[in-house]
Parts: structure tokens; sequence; C-alpha cells
């Protein structure tokens, strides 16, 4: 086989896991005109049409299915076999992209990378934070971050550091205008910004105590969707906020906002990185997991 037609058959195999030229392209470091035209010269080589294509999607054919069911195995095994030329270096090589909420991944990553780039100089680690549910496979991830939600079949889940709770701070000026609340019961008497996902879908105020757990919707004027502004909210004094402890404590310990409700803080939930089960795991990928693991 020419390398013409290697080139050709690995740009499908990447148009056809992203389902996307762009993405296809973005992975290989390339043009998408590049990566349409190496799929245009794969499809007048084998003189069928791999890929139905329109101005809003890109779909397999039969034969472009029959194909990939072929060539993509080929193309994990030969990452397999270059990957295992890692047991000849000091040091992993190659890039590891990594998906994780931003609200987190400060506190995942900010002791872990430079002791991480350090020891292995040949690790480009490329870590994208956002809040909004991401497919790894589709976008090209070799693993992502959640909280300790349900998966999706074929995924393997490992628990990493740290654990984190959530808090219900205030301003002291806050306080001055407002009772302290002492059980969420008393929250409905309070402006409570709301906690909102990137889609505009709200989520609750979880809070636990001596086996009983209660969830509170705050229905206040101010949605956000951002632990930082919710905390810049909450120092101006506009109202509470629900927020990671670990991104309110600095505020907390010079008094600059007030905890409470701390008693019935909801359970220190697990962070758990995952990655495609069936997929060979890097060696690049191997030391991130264990840099991170509990």
């Amino acid at each position: 086989m020419r390398a013409t037609e290697l080139s050709e058959l690995s740009a499908f195999d990447a148009v056809a896991r992203h389902k996307s030229f762009r993405r296809a392209a973005e992975e290989r470091g390339v043009t998408a005109s590049a990566i349409s035209h190496a799929v245009s010269n794969l499809e007048a080589r084998v003189g069928l049409r791999l890929l139905n294509r329109t101005t809003r999607s890109v779909s397999l054919t039969d034969a472009g299915a029959m194909l990939i069911a072929q060539v993509s195995p080929a193309f994990g095994d030969i990452g397999s076999a270059l990957d295992a030329l890692n047991q000849f270096r000091d040091t992993p090589f190659g890039k590891v992209r990594i998906n994780a909420p931003s609200s987190v991944a400060p506190f995942v990553f900010r002791s872990v990378l430079g002791p991480l780039i350090a020891q292995n100089p040949n690790l480009e680690l490329e870590v994208v934070a956002t809040d909004q549910l991401v497919d790894i496979v589709e976008e090209g991830f070799d693993a992502g971050i959640r909280l300790g939600e349900s998966l999706r079949d074929g995924m393997t889940a490992v628990k990493i550091k740290p654990r984190l709770r959530f808090a219900v701070v205030g301003s002291p000026d806050y306080f001055a205008r407002h009772a302290l609340p002492h059980s969420p019961d008393d929250l409905s008497d309070h402006f409570c910004i709301r906690n909102i996902y990137p889609n505009g879908t709200p989520y609750a105020w979880e809070f636990s105590q001596a086996g009983k757990t209660i969830e509170f919707q705050p229905t206040g004027s101010l949605s956000l969707d951002d632990h930082e502004l919710m905390v810049e909210a909450a120092l101006s004094g506009t109202g509470l906020a629900y927020v990671w402890e670990e991104r309110a404590r600095p505020y907390i310990a010079d008094g600059r906002l007030v905890e409470c409700l701390a008693s019935w803080s909801a359970p220190e939930d697990w962070l758990y990185l995952y990655y495609p089960s069936r997929r060979h795991m890097a060696a690049g990928l191997r030391v991130v997991i264990e840099a991170l693991r509990v």
C-alpha cells in the first residue's frame, strides 16, 4: 500500500469517528479542505461513495460502514504498536487530550500539572475546560472528568482526587439585612442565586443531615452557570450562592464571605476520570491517571 493510500484511509477514519470534516481536521492538524480532498481521492480510487455529505451532517454509506468496520480496528492496532514503543523510552511520549468541567478543573489540576510535565517532558497534555456536556469520543478526547454520575456503556471510570463539597455562602453585608438560615427550609426567605447548566437547565441545591436528604430549587431572578460569577455575586451582597467550598474558601477565611448550613452540607462528591473501555490506553493517559488517582 502506498503512503498516500494509507493517509487517505486515515483521513476517512477520522471523519467517520467524528462525523465532521472540521473535527477530523483539528485532530490531524490540517485544514478541513485537505481532509475533504483526501476522502474524495479515496472514493475516486475505490469507485464508491463512502460518505453522505450535507451542509449539516456527515454519515457513512453502506460501503463506508463496511470499510470502516475493518479499517478502524487496524488503525487501533497501529496505535497500540506505536505506543508500545514507550517501553524503550524513559518517559511517555505524545498528546493526551482531557475534557473537564470548568467549575472543577482548577481543583483537579492545580497541584498536578507542574510535576506531571516535569516528570514527563515528552508528554503533551491538552486540557479543555467546559461545563458543556461533551461526547469525548466524538470530540476527539482521550478521557473526560465528571462528578460521580452515571456514564454511558463502554466507559471505564477511575476515582480521582480531590473530593469536593458544596457550601452556601453570603456576605456579611447580606447577613446584616437577613437572618442566618438554620435549615434548608429557611432558604425560601432568602434571595438565592440559581445554579444552571450552560443549556439553561437549573440544578437543585442538595443537603443532607442524619440520613435526611433535601433538595431545594431556588426561584431567584439571577441565574448563573459559572461558580466564579456566583462567588462574585455573593461578595457583592446580592444573595446566597451555592458553590464549591474550595472556590469560596479564601473568602470565608478572610471574612468576606460567611458559610451557613455547614451541618447540612451535601455529602462530598467523588470525581471520576473516564475513557472508552475498548480503546487501548496510551502510556501518556496512564501517567495522567496515576497522577490523579485517589
